[in-house]
């Protein structure tokens, strides 16, 4: 739980954009936020979002398309405006069409209602995507994100920040971070959160960026997936029976049969998760070598979804991850998962971001930034009044 001090008495209100199952809302609200409006254009996620928060006179939840949202939709008197926009057209399992591509592309709806809302825009606002922003069309993509921001009087950060840090998963995104009134920049070669591929950005003359001073994050975990993995005893009908079981280890590698035979015959139970690849036009189950997970997808395919592979004592079973280890994985196992079916949880879950994360840098960056505790900077003149 991060620090839920208030402003004036008054948790700092947060507009959610593409708010999926509402991850970002665990991670805000857990830190002192009070998320007023959310939106999402898909029913399912919404079902899971409502299942987990209720409903109140507070919050409203717009469901739809962003293109469709106007304005006057929009609470006053906002903090923080959070968009986790579609990664789609960003990731590397997908076109890598950028933001020019129809999902990706709803980031400029985000920006656009941002401009409408003027003077009452939040005085910061948060972007969160995949790390391959930073790569997406040379890096022209990023360049526009950032000139958007300026262009709408925000001075932005650039930070990249692994769930694996927090949970035993392997899940890098970026974080752009703009701020209306910014802390004094700490300008620094390099840290963990502003690594060499993104310290370009610092250095464009014609881009307003700054590098807030920052606590050293945690660091990445080596091991933990197999304290989160559900209970289930080796009668369950979830594992996989022997011919399916068969055929998973018939399709590894040479080097990959000989560790997990060595996992197989050590005594304990040990526990690692597999995907299922494409090598050559061949359907390939590759099991990491490690007690983390890989990184949760959402679930379009069987290529998308994790295995999870219990090895020791002689035995070795196979069957899919749980929606409950999806939601431990993102940091928010106690999930209300009443209202979701299998591949609804698993693809609202794989579609979000780590409730950790969130909260690590609210409680460090976001809050401080809005209170105007760092040195150097002064609160708005609006939050100072409350």
């Amino acid at each position: 739980m991060g620090d839920t001090t208030s402003i004036g008495g008054t948790r700092p209100k947060v507009l959610e954009f593409f708010a999926g199952i509402g991850l970002a809302r665990m991670g805000l609200e857990a830190s002192g936020f009070d998320v007023a409006w959310a939106n999402d254009y898909e029913l399912d996620k919404k079902t899971m979002y409502d299942a987990q928060f209720g409903e109140s006179s507070e919050h409203s939840f717009s469901l739809g398309d962003i293109g469709g949202v106007g304005v006057e939709e929009l609470p006053h008197g906002t903090s923080l405006a959070w968009a986790s926009s579609p990664c789609t057209d960003l990731s590397l399992a997908g076109g890598r069409a950028g933001f020019a591509g129809s999902q990706s592309g709803t980031f400029w709806h985000f920006i656009r209602l941002l401009k409408e809302l003027g003077d009452d825009r939040p005085e910061v606002a948060v972007l969160e995507n995949v790390t391959g922003l930073a790569s997406s069309h040379g890096g022209d993509d990023l360049i526009a994100a950032i000139r958007a921001f300026n262009d709408l009087g925000y001075s932005v950060d650039v930070l990249a920040i692994d769930a694996r840090r927090f949970v035993p998963q392997s899940r890098p995104r970026l974080f752009l971070v703009g701020a209306m009134n910014p802390p004094e920049d700490t300008p620094e070669p390099n840290s963990e959160l502003r690594p060499d591929w993104i310290q370009w950005v610092y250095g464009d003359n014609e881009l307003r960026t700054h590098r807030a001073e920052l606590p050293k994050p945690p660091s990445p975990l080596t091991d933990g997936f197999g304290e989160l993995v559900e209970a289930m005893p080796a009668t369950d009908d979830r594992w996989w029976d022997e011919t399916r079981t068969k055929a998973f280890v018939g399709s590894l590698s040479p080097f990959q049969l000989e560790r997990i035979t060595k996992l197989r015959q050590s005594s304990g139970v040990k526990y690692r998760t597999a995907y299922r690849r494409t090598r050559k036009g061949v359907a390939v189950w590759e099991v990491r070598p490690d007690d983390i997970s890989g990184c949760l997808r959402t679930a379009r395919g069987g290529s998308s979804k994790q295995a999870v592979v219990r090895l020791g004592n002689g035995r070795l079973q196979v069957r899919w991850m749980t929606p409950r280890e999806y939601a431990r994985l993102m940091g928010a196992g106690d999930y209300d998962l009443s209202a979701a079916r299998t591949t609804q949880a698993m693809f609202g879950f794989g579609d979000a971001v780590a409730v950790p994360a969130v909260s690590w840098l609210a409680d460090n960056y976001l809050l401080p930034l809005i209170r105007g505790k760092f040195d150097g900077h002064r609160s708005p003149a609006h939050l100072e009044a409350v």
